[in-house]
């Protein structure tokens, strides 16, 4: 498992745990954007994460930021490992985020916006998806 910087990016800093046993790796804001109010915000990081098949990376928002109002508008993230290098942008992680205030709020570049936490998953045994990624958020089927 690794991050690594998204094609077009530079200058980028990549995720990392806080503490010794922290389970999730802060994701960072590549650029300063401004959260309308009531709306949903893609936030880019510039990151893309390699990984095998049998781990995806659930994405969360940070606690604190729930406290100023603010949660994933899909409620939790999932990257998958064919994500990584994907037709449409490389991979990219990006955080959906709902501002769920009146006003606006502003992410700078830099600032912790999410986390994400590497989790291992199993499949059945009558499992036969055959399908190909070729694109990037909801490539897969809306």
């Amino acid at each position: 498992m690794r991050f690594e910087i998204a094609n077009g990016y530079k200058d980028v800093k990549l995720p990392q745990r806080a503490t010794k046993f922290s389970a999730g790796y802060d994701f960072y804001a590549i650029e300063d954007v401004e959260l309308p109010p009531n709306e949903v915000t893609m936030v880019h990081t510039g990151v893309k994460a390699f990984f095998s098949s049998s781990y995806f990376l659930a994405l969360c928002l940070r606690s604190s930021l729930s406290l100023k109002g603010l949660m994933l508008a899909n409620g939790i993230g999932v990257v998958d490992c064919d994500y990584y290098g994907n037709e449409k942008n490389d991979g990219e992680i990006a955080f959906l985020i709902r501002n769920c205030n009146d006003v606006p709020f502003k992410f700078s570049k830099g600032d912790k916006v999410g986390q994400g936490i590497f989790t291992e998953y199993f499949l059945t045994d009558n499992d036969y998806a055959e399908g190909k990624r070729t694109g990037g958020f909801g490539s897969t089927g809306e």
